[in-house]
């Protein structure tokens, strides 16, 4: 039998209580009965939030997402709307994927928001994430939530948060939210429903935020270019086949073939391993149809429709998935010539990335010379920005990890206008005789050639988590001084605010929020960075290299040539 930690036990016991329904109390002591380890996992701590919010395996406990632990989430955030809004009636938008019992769970959020005298705009079915967030602007509310687990695998699920400008929770009101939160028992849950302010949305919020998206993602492709550009989408069984077909359509593009077998929505995710467009292997029948059809592009989305792959075709005419920094490149640069072209650039305007992302971006924004803008990973942080700086134009920014913003109409990561993008880019190039790809390595010729390399190690359990806080620990105590015979010349660690000078000692002060990321720069010019996740359990290794590329001819050996690099650091490291 296996031994349950006395504290443990405790949080189990407490379940077992008339506070929690029968089937909660029957399906904690199947487990205890055959699953022991199981239990230990699903109590052992407090889901936290992370840089995506909430997330986490479905079931029952505190360490599990299901209607408690949302409810409990839900109370504390509807306290903390009174007391935020005293003298208003606080109002909410509610969405939700593809995934197991999401419909059901947003019911139950509704239920607690209104039994506590919030009213609530719940969308009638699934959603796409970045129409919640231009929902909650839209609709004058006060916060919104949206219940998706992303790209995680189907025993996920999970519970982001948005507030009234329509970003995702950040200081102070994620941590005021937080400590609301830890302050209640479970007890305290009001559930009983007041139907009378739930409210459902649908068709009228899709059009308005369609609309939108073509306004803010066509870049001047003209009807005769899209008309000759074929492309292939992807939902991979998520929310954007609500929303991406008829983008495309209401923006002229008439020749787009969907993957069928991944059209319908469906929270297994049966033809993939993993839903996610950052993995080659979830585009496989998106790119298969492409060569039965010729296609100039393939675009695939996440379940919640915030992220996307794209693959074009390259120099020998094979389809190659991008990766997010090379996509992200691309459509700022793209909205950069587009704000340029039509005069629209006057010295008060920004885009922004993130830490962990290619620095390429910040020679791009000195090209156009307006301000780049450097952030924590998540995409909380760029929405943050359009409300910090105010006076300033946001124009486009984007991470790695297959994100992007297009202006500030939606706050979040958005993978429908960015399809469309996308889509722009690919017909303006073809139809001056380019490409996408080609396009792409003009851009290295012009600022230098960078290339990106990510590896994440997955960690799962207590164990997992305690080897990824060993790894960071190590790394602190012990950083690196040599990798791959280049000296480490400045060490930034973003949990101690401090930035390092490895050769003479000297520190200054970071001033950005805390976040638990180390970055190595190289005296060569490249750059590591080292993140443990904070939705998944996993610790991820960014590598950074890049040289100068004289021609578009060249490109392909000084690809090669930087992939080994970035190959070797990561054996010189013993990650490969």
């Amino acid at each position: 039998m296996i031994y349950i930690e006395p504290k443990i036990l405790e949080r189990i016991n407490s379940w077992l209580t008339p506070t929690f329904d029968s089937k909660t109390q029957q399906l904690i002591k199947e487990s205890i009965a055959n699953n022991p380890e199981d239990i230990q996992e699903s109590f052992y701590k407090d889901l936290e939030f992370g840089t995506g919010g909430m997330r986490g395996v479905m079931g029952v406990g505190t360490n599990r997402i299901n209607k408690y632990t949302l409810g409990k989430s839900t109370q504390g955030l509807s306290d903390y709307l009174h007391e935020c809004f005293s003298n208003e009636k606080p109002k909410v938008a509610i969405a939700y994927d593809c995934r197991h019992n999401s419909k059901s769970l947003a019911k139950i959020v509704a239920d607690v928001f209104s039994a506590n005298n919030i009213e609530v705009y719940l969308f009638e079915d699934l959603r796409a994430t970045p129409e919640l967030s231009f929902a909650v602007r839209h609709l004058n509310c006060h916060c919104g939530i949206v219940l998706t687990a992303s790209h995680n695998p189907p025993e996920y699920n999970g519970y982001k948060v948005y507030w009234q400008d329509g970003g995702q929770l950040v200081p102070p009101h994620d941590n005021a939210v937080i400590n609301r939160i830890n302050e209640l028992d479970y007890a305290d849950i009001k559930f009983e429903a007041n139907d009378t302010l739930t409210h459902y949305i649908g068709k009228e919020v899709d059009n308005v935020f369609i609309d939108a998206s073509v306004k803010n993602g066509c870049v001047g492709a003209s009807q005769d270019a899209k008309d000759n550009l074929t492309i292939v989408f992807t939902s991979l069984h998520g929310t954007s086949i609500t929303a991406v077909p008829e983008t495309l359509k209401r923006a002229g593009y008439k020749n787009v073939h969907i993957v069928k077998e991944q059209e319908i929505p469906n929270g297994d995710f049966p033809t993939v391993a993993s839903p996610n467009p950052e993995e080659p292997a979830a585009l496989k029948m998106a790119l298969e149809l492409a060569e039965e059809v010729n296609a100039d592009i393939v675009i695939g989305t996440d379940p919640d429709c915030d992220r996307l792959g794209v693959a074009v075709r390259n120099s020998e005419n094979e389809l190659q998935l991008l990766n997010g920094n090379q996509t992200m490149l691309m459509m700022t640069d793209f909205l950069l010539k587009q704000w340029q072209g039509e005069d629209k650039l006057k010295g008060k305007e920004f885009i922004a990335s993130t830490i962990v992302s290619t620095p390429m971006l910040t020679k791009l924004a000195s090209a156009y010379n307006v301000e780049s803008k450097i952030v924590l990973t998540g995409f909380k942080w760029i929405a943050k920005l359009i409300k910090d700086y105010p006076e300033l134009d946001f124009i486009g920014g984007g991470e790695e990890s297959f994100g992007f913003m297009v202006g500030d109409f939606v706050r979040d990561k958005d993978a429908v206008t960015s399809t469309l993008l996308a889509c722009e880019i690919a017909a303006i190039s073809k139809s001056t005789g380019s490409s996408f790809y080609n396009e792409l390595i003009k851009l290295y010729v012009e600022h230098g050639c960078y290339k990106e390399k990510l590896i994440s190690l997955t960690k799962k359990g207590i164990e997992g988590a305690q080897e990824i806080k060993q790894m960071m620990t190590d790394a602190r105590k012990n950083p690196l001084k040599i990798v791959n015979g280049s000296k480490v010349v400045k060490m930034e660690d973003y949990d101690l605010s401090i930035s390092k000078n490895m050769l003479t000692g000297e520190e200054n002060k970071i001033d950005i929020p805390k976040s638990n990321v180390i970055i190595y720069y190289l005296e060569d010019g490249s750059q590591i960075a080292l993140r443990p996740s904070g939705t998944e359990p996993k610790i991820k290794f960014y590598v950074s290299v890049n040289t100068k590329l004289s021609s578009v001819n060249d490109f392909k050996n000084i690809e090669e040539l930087l992939d080994n690099k970035a190959e070797v650091i990561l054996k010189d490291m013993r990650l490969i």
